[in-house]
């Protein structure tokens, strides 16, 4: 039972907004959280 993901959300169409979603989320949240990560301690 290996599908692909375009099959998927053939079948699944209320899928497609979903993951583009988490996709969107995902790609606002990752420099985010880089930025916050990444300091730089002082004296």
């Amino acid at each position: 039972m290996h599908e692909s993901v375009a099959s998927y959300v053939a079948e699944h169409p209320k899928m497609a907004g979903v993951l583009f979603t988490a996709l969107l989320l995902l790609t606002q949240a990752a420099p985010a959280s880089a930025n916050a990560a990444a300091f730089t301690p002082g004296p």
